[in-house]
Parts: C-alpha cells; structure tokens; sequence
C-alpha cells in the first residue's frame, strides 16, 4: 500500500509553481535567519521543534529562476548559517521534489516527474532518513516505496507521503499547506495561523525621545561586522548557488561560519 495519498486532477502538474521550506527551528530563529534572503516569506509553526516559511515565489514567477533551484538555494543558505536542517519541498508543471541542507554537507533530495515517476537515486532517501535521525527501519521502509511504481500516485501526493513520514520527526504542517498549491492559495492558508508573522517585521523598534535608555545586555552584544560577515556570506552563498560556482559558494560560506563564530559567546 503506498504510503502517499493520490490527489486527483493534478496528474499533469500543479496549476503554478510553488515551494515550502521546514526549518527545525523556533519561528524566533528562523525568521530573522530568513530576513536575509530578501524573499518576502510567512513563517509559521510546523510542530513542537518545527517551522514552515512560505515565500511569495517572485524567482519562478518572474522567471529569473526556476523553483527547485531557488528553492534549494534558500535551504542551503539558511542551513549554512545556523545549526538546524532545512527541508526545501517544491513542485511545478513537470516534476516535484524536495531537497535536505544540513551545515557543510551537500544538499540531498529526490525527485519525481509530475505522473509520480520516480527520477532520483535510491540512496538519498537513505541519507535523507540519517542526516534527520529517522528510524533507520521503519521510516526507511516508508521512504523506500516512495521511490518504487506507483501508478495511483502523482509528483504531489509523493510530496505528502514525505511529509506523513517527517510527522514521526516532530512535524506537523498546518492545515492548508499542501505540496501542489500556488503560492497564494499557500500564504492564503497561512496567513490564518495565529502565529504567523512576516519575516521582513523581524526588526527592533525605533526609540523614542520619551524612551528611557534600554539596560545593557550582560551577555556578549554582537559586533555590526559579525553581522557584516553574515549578511555579505549569505548574499555570496546564494549567488555562488545559483550560478553553480563553486569558488564564490565556498567563500560565502566561510564568511557565514566566521560570521557565526564572532556571534557566540566565546568569541568575545
């Protein structure tokens, strides 16, 4: 029995591109990390340890880039400069797919043409399952039937069946966050949570003259280049992404893990 569900009337593709990124962080973390892309995202809980961005798509819908690789590159730039993993899920006319970035290591997905055709490799569902520390077992064996035939099964509902064994790790989209939808049907959906919050209002308030100066931290306060480093990393990480450059992809890098670095406590 597959472990999907088939969602009728999309076997020739979603209506519009689109994508989800789960992050295994606190909205509080990912949405100031998420600032940085410059993608008008919603960030919203996706369980306990868990949270969704849902990004309005302006690479694909203006046709600057396509969904999987702007998708992918999001993941990757937010995984790079912070110490949780990231799952991009994206989807358009002809395939779905997702992609796992963790720190360093090369992102891995999979991916399936829009009739439900498996088009990946079978060993990235195995590294999908270790890098999140799934049941080596029984979600492997779940992810495994996924990448076999299924002819009642679309690229979409492919999607979900990731999605139901990623609940066994903590996460619980909210309602209405479906791979397959548009964009708008997506932030439509999400603007409905309680929670959720646009990521560009991630800023501190302007003071006042009637405000009383804020007490100094007792923690280490971050230094304007350490953000500097974060902010120029990010910007060549995503960039080196896109244009499959290796050169400026590792430098970017080095500059959010310095970044990073100058941000912790012992740095200072």
């Amino acid at each position: 029995m597959s472990t999907e569900k088939s969602m009728p009337g999309r076997r020739g593709g979603p209506a519009a591109p689109g994508a989800l990124l789960l992050c295994r962080a606190g909205a509080g973390s990912v949405a100031p990390a998420a600032r940085l892309l410059r993608e008008p995202m919603l960030v919203v809980g996706a369980g306990e340890e868990w949270s969704a961005l849902v990004p309005e798509g302006r690479p694909w819908r203006d046709g600057t880039e396509p969904v999987d690789r702007a998708a992918t590159g999001w993941a990757t730039a937010l995984a790079v400069g912070a110490s949780w993993p990231v799952i991009a899920l994206w989807w358009d006319a002809d395939r779905a797919g997702f992609s796992l970035a963790s720190g360093f290591h090369r992102p891995v997905g999979y991916v399936w043409l829009a009739n439900g055709t498996p088009a990946g490799e079978d060993e990235a569902m195995r590294t999908f399952a270790a890098r999140l520390g799934l049941d080596p077992v029984l979600d492997v064996r779940s992810l495994d039937l996924l990448t076999g035939p299924d002819p009642a099964a679309d690229a979409t509902g492919r999607l979900s069946g990731v999605l139901a064994v990623l609940t066994r790790a903590g996460v619980l989209v909210p309602p209405g966050l479906v791979p397959g939808e548009s964009p708008a049907r997506l932030l439509e959906a999400a603007r409905t949570r309680p929670e959720a919050r646009p990521v560009e209002e991630e800023r501190q308030p302007a003071k006042t003259t009637a405000e009383a100066p804020a007490p100094r931290p007792a923690g280490p306060v971050p230094r304007p280049g350490d953000l500097a480093q974060l902010a120029v990393g990010l910007s060549l990480t995503v960039w080196g992404l896109r244009h499959r450059d290796t050169g400026w992809t590792v430098a970017g890098a080095l500059l959010l893990l310095h970044g990073a670095l100058g941000l912790t406590p012992h740095a200072h």
